[in-house]
Formats: structure tokens, C-alpha cells, sequence
């Protein structure tokens, strides 16, 4: 069934509509193509993102222990976008900000040791 503006599939509707829109283009061709719905909308969404942000490094943004609890910054600055205590109260919080930021984050263990990251290409 072709997607349009008003009725596309659930995982289009966090993209932002330059993206939606390309995205429901890509799909709708894979389908004509005989793609499986499926796999047409994994690779219309990343084929829509490269068209309309461009191959574009993303930011890293990390999460670190900090002397105040934990922090989100950028990688390579010295400046703390956001300070909680704990590494828990961070996470939702850093999550929507490096989503929003297009970027890649890096979760650190107190240790220092790279834990996890999300959202890498």
C-alpha cells in the first residue's frame, strides 16, 4: 500500500519531515520494486537521512563520571552540557539531547571504561 503525508508507517513519525517526506518517497518505490515492507522502510529511512543531513560526521557526546555526579558533554570539550548525581538521572535526559543533536553517545563506566554506545551510523 503507497504512504503518503498523512499515513506512513510508525517508525517515520520521529523523523523530521524533510527526512518523513524523502523517506515515504524511498519506501514507496521499494515497494513498487517488490522490496518486503520491512526491509523498504529500513533502507528508505537511512537512504532518506544521508539525502536531506548529508553524509555528515554526528556529533559524540559522552557520558562521564564528574566530581557533582555525572555529566553529558561533547567529546573533547570541557564543558558540561548536563550534570545529575546519578548516571540514571542523566540517561533519559542525555538520550533526547544527543538524539535531537543528530549525534552518538558514549556511556563510560566510573571506572572510565567505555561501557556502551547508542545511535552510532
Amino acid at each position: 500500500m503507497p504512504w503518503n503525508k498523512d499515513d506512513y508507517p510508525d517508525s517515520f513519525k520521529n523523523l523530521n519531515p524533510d527526512v518523513r517526506n524523502k523517506a515515504i518517497e524511498i519506501a514507496n518505490a521499494l515497494l513498487e520494486d517488490n522490496y518486503e515492507e520491512g526491509r523498504a522502510i529500513s533502507i528508505a529511512t537511512a537512504q532518506a537521512q544521508k539525502y536531506v543531513e548529508g553524509d555528515k560526521e554526528h556529533p559524540v557526546y559522552e557520558i562521564r563520571s564528574h566530581d557533582d555526579g555525572w555529566q553529558l558533554k561533547k567529546k573533547d570539550s570541557k564543558k558540561a552540557i548536563l550534570i545529575e548525581e546519578t548516571k540514571e538521572e542523566l540517561m533519559d535526559e542525555a538520550k533526547r539531547y544527543v538524539t535531537k543533536n543528530h549525534g552518538e553517545l558514549h556511556i563510560y563506566s566510573n571506572s572510565g571504561e567505555l561501557q556502551d554506545t547508542l545511535y552510532e551510523d
